[in-house]
């Protein structure tokens, strides 16, 4: 089975920093993009960040660039998000995803099919 478990959320200030750990299992890692989105209830899913299968090329929206920064160990079958200077908007619960996108394809663009597990709740306070 498809397995993925995002860690590291919490209670953080607006300025501070988190950051967020997404274990794996059940899949081929290094076959897969990988990213992040958030949720908070009642609204839609924000996919804000990917990286390829390779490592490279990773993608942000605009609401988290030069904030925030997706990192991925095809060793350890695993994703990191690191997320600075927080704000209030960036309260939300956090998932990770394995995207099953053609490694040429760039991570954000088209429509893959997804997997995600349980998340992690972040909540910054203003």
């Amino acid at each position: 089975d498809v397995q993925l478990q995002a860690s590291g959320g919490g209670l953080v200030q607006a300025g501070g920093s988190l950051k967020l750990s997404c274990t794996t299992s059940g899949f081929t890692f290094h076959d897969y993009a990988m990213g992040w989105f958030r949720q908070v209830p009642g609204k839609e899913r924000d996919r804000f960040s990917c990286i390829s299968s390779s490592g490279g090329q990773p993608y942000y929206a605009d609401s988290v660039k030069g904030r925030f920064a997706i990192s991925r160990d095809n060793a350890k079958s695993t994703v990191d998000l690191q997320m600075n200077d927080l704000k209030p908007e960036d309260t939300a619960v956090y998932y990770c995803m394995a995207i099953e996108v053609p490694a040429t394809t760039p991570c954000n663009e088209g429509e893959w099919r997804e997997y995600w597990g349980q998340g992690t709740l972040v909540t910054v306070s203003s």
